[in-house]
């Protein structure tokens, strides 16, 4: 390796224009004999291999220039370090590699988990920590971009160099040292999700203590490269694998990663249990495309080949299969699990081989599918299963509602699994329309694990798929998290109710709850799977122990590139005894959704004697809207089950007095209510026996429908006529 003389360094520094010219700054030394400290930073504006080298024979401008750069400044601060801590050389991969040089630079990276593990001393540079003490809790005021922690803990590259050295010194933004890795072991643990015993001796990555790939894995799931073979090239030393670098390979450097750790890992089937939401599209190789698809994998632990039996004698009986089956059969299973076949895991012409216990299953599509049981356990301590499709020779990975036959006993199958794929990184945008939630005094706290630039989310098939919204009511001490994600060709949107600390603010305290959300919701289970259902859909929590529902409206556009989602509040009706919730599959009528596109139409409408034009053209414009369930209301007095939806946005100087009365004597409504002028609501209205009705004729789905709703005559009227021509 290429070290820094640090003395050298320094010497040149401080008589730049008097210095030998041919003064070496750079020397080859071997890592195994060589006592070194080494540097780990996020990149600025470096200092490249040819300028450090050449500094002395430039020209003056261009050399003072390459001096005033925070990356030169990062230099000297750190050989100014290593002096103090009595080191002659140093490491900095910015101007110790010479990247002109593919054969250096792919040299460079197969050994950097090596040069950090035998460095003496690793320094971490902070350049965006202020305080003279390491942070210990997570700001998202500082640190909005990176989950509330410094950014060095959101890159790919630093995941690595957190692990691998012995020693490691934490600095902040005046070079002030600010802790140690062994004395924030514990801290470090919550940050990055590492086990302590791995962060205080990284030599369990090579004991038989050492995790299990999945765990490994998601490690890096939210961590970020300025490459995407970065992804896959980060993660080379964690798993004590070599290959070469081919840079512009994209995802296929992560497809070449996990075919050499299962060349070199044994039998760890983790490998295979990542979660599918990772995924945008269908999928039919049994690999990941990128480390994001191992999140939520932190608890997965490897079931050693002799303990198999025993734990899958227990799935059987959990999931009642092979409950007919004779002594003998289950005797035959049980002896084969247990034989070297089950450890036989290797990658050949046709594919993975592996030999696992398969059962078929009812995919409710065909009856080809299979369901093979891993000898590896989830948080809860339950075999993990993946389900699989035959392709001919090969067998791919499926997502499906898989439904086991029952009395079904499993049988022990060498298969063939398919690990080519063709994926190119695709996004999806969501719009986040939440205004709504203003009206009860709930407010969009944050996000997490990234900040939310306005409303417009940017899914990545490379990572960034799954973000967590939280709203909180300090009045009332209520607050939920919204988790939203795109994979398959469909939203995923979850809510979680949260009643918050009683001597807490619930504004500060949100990171922690929105981490736990994040958690929760990204391992809930898919729901509906195997459709790439493109449409509406809604989801609606009640708030425990409190008179809220929580809902979200999602709409995939047509072209499928965008999705709206609207997230709401509205207050319960009556008393709340308990949890609800209600999911629906699509809505029928969606005139009143803020992303709905109509045709614009013009009505007239009266209240206490005062009139107004409005178009209905969006939401904003919308003086009255019904949801669905139309046709009940088509003839005759309107259905008790039936929902209206009321939009006021009316230029009156009293119309706030005037609506209250209307709305006052609606017959079984108390969940209508009045909205100051301009504002976007969407009371829902129970009908229930009717004082008396008005009618009007609104476009929907280019086919008109009449809408009924109850007023009392004594109090005011409705009168609507479109504006070409009355109703």
């Amino acid at each position: 390796m290429r070290l820094l003389d640090v003395r050298a360094v320094l010497d040149r520094e401080k008589d730049i224009h008097g210095v030998d010219p041919e003064i070496e700054v750079l020397k080859e030394l071997d890592d195994n004999r060589t006592s070194y400290a080494i540097l780990s930073h996020r990149w600025g504006t470096e200092v490249t291999y040819d300028e450090m080298t050449g500094l002395v024979v430039m020209g003056t401008r261009k050399r003072d220039k390459i001096r005033q750069r925070d990356g030169y400044q990062k230099i000297i601060k750190s050989c100014e370090q290593a002096n103090k801590d009595g080191y002659s050389w140093l490491w900095i991969d910015t101007c110790c590699i010479d990247k002109k040089s593919s054969a250096e630079l792919s040299e460079a990276i197969n050994s950097m988990y090596r040069w950090y593990r035998n460095s003496q001393m690793c320094y971490v540079y902070l350049n965006d920590v202020d305080d003279s003490a390491f942070p210990i809790e997570p700001d998202f005021g500082k640190f909005c971009r990176s989950s509330g922690w410094p950014e060095w803990f959101s890159r790919g590259w630093t995941l690595q160099e957190l692990i691998a050295p012995r020693e490691l010194e934490f600095f902040n933004k005046s070079w002030v040292p600010i802790g140690n890795k062994q004395d924030l072991t514990s801290t470090l643990e919550g940050i990055a999700r590492i086990p302590e015993k791995v962060l205080r001796s990284e030599q369990v990555l090579r004991s038989w203590e050492r995790p299990s790939v999945a765990q490994i894995m998601s490690w890096a799931a939210d961590r970020r490269t300025t490459r995407m073979e970065d992804r896959a090239y980060s993660l080379m030393g964690l798993f004590g694998v070599n290959m070469p670098m081919l840079y512009g390979e994209g995802l296929k450097a992560f497809q070449r990663l996990q075919l050499e750790i299962i060349r070199t890992a044994s039998s760890d089937c983790s490998i295979l249990a990542w979660n599918l939401k990772g995924r945008f599209g269908l999928h039919k190789s049994v690999l990941a495309d990128d480390p994001s698809c191992f999140r939520g994998c932190h608890d997965i632990e490897k079931v050693d080949p002799r303990w198999f039996a025993n734990e899958l004698k227990v799935y059987l009986r959990q999931n009642r299969l092979g409950v007919d089956a004779n002594r003998v059969e289950l005797e035959s299973l049980l002896r084969d699990v247990c034989s070297p076949l089950l450890s036989k895991f290797d990658v050949s012409n046709l594919g993975i081989q592996v030999s696992l216990p398969v059962v078929p299953i009812d995919h409710g599509y065909s009856d080809s599918y299979l369901t093979a049981v891993l000898p590896c356990r989830d948080r809860y301590g339950d075999l993990i299963t993946i389900d699989l499709e035959p392709h001919g020779c090969t067998t791919g990975r499926c997502l499906g509602a898989a439904r086991n036959i029952p009395n079904t006993l499993p049988q022990f199958t060498s298969l063939y699994l398919e690990c080519s794929q063709e994926a190119e990184e695709s996004y999806h945008d969501l719009t986040v329309h939440d205004g709504r939630t203003s009206y009860y005094g709930f407010t969009r706290c944050g996000t997490f694990p990234w900040e939310l630039a306005g409303d417009v989310v940017t899914f990545s098939s490379q990572g960034n798929n799954f973000i967590v919204l939280v709203y909180a009511n300090n009045d009332t001490k209520s607050r939920f998290a919204v988790g939203l994600g795109y994979y398959f060709g469909k939203v995923s949107a979850g809510v979680l109710c949260d009643e918050g600390p009683a001597n807490q603010e619930l504004w500060s305290s949100w990171p922690d709850f929105a981490k736990q959300a994040y958690d929760i919701l990204w391992n809930a289970p898919i729901q509906e799977p195997y459709s790439l259902f493109i449409g509406n859909t809604v989801t609606d929590t009640h708030l425990p122990r409190s008179i809220w529902d929580a809902r979200i409206f999602s709409h995939v556009g047509d072209g499928g590139s965008s999705t709206d989602v609207m997230i709401d509040i509205e207050q319960c009706p009556g008393c709340c005894t308990g949890p609800r919730q209600r999911a629906y599959n699509s809505l029928a009528h969606e005139l009143w959704l803020p992303w709905t596109s109509q045709p614009i139409f013009s009505y007239e409408l009266e209240l206490g004697g005062r009139s107004a034009w409005m178009s209905l053209r969006s939401v904003a414009e919308m003086g009255i809207a019904v949801s669905r369930n139309l046709s009940p209301w088509a003839c005759g007095e309107p259905h008790k089950n039936s929902w209206a939806i009321i939009v006021a946005n009316i230029p009156f100087s009293n119309v706030a007095g005037t609506y209250s009365k209307i709305c006052g004597n609606l017959v079984s409504t108390p969940r209508i209510h009045f909205i100051a002028q301009s504002s976007l609501v969407y009371p829902v209205v129970n009908v229930g026996r009717v004082a008396c009705r008005f009618s009007m004729t609104l476009p929907c789905h280019a086919t008109p429908s009449k809408i009924w709703s109850c007023i009392n005559p004594r109090v005011s009227r409705f009168r609507t006529t479109k504006h070409s021509s009355c109703c």
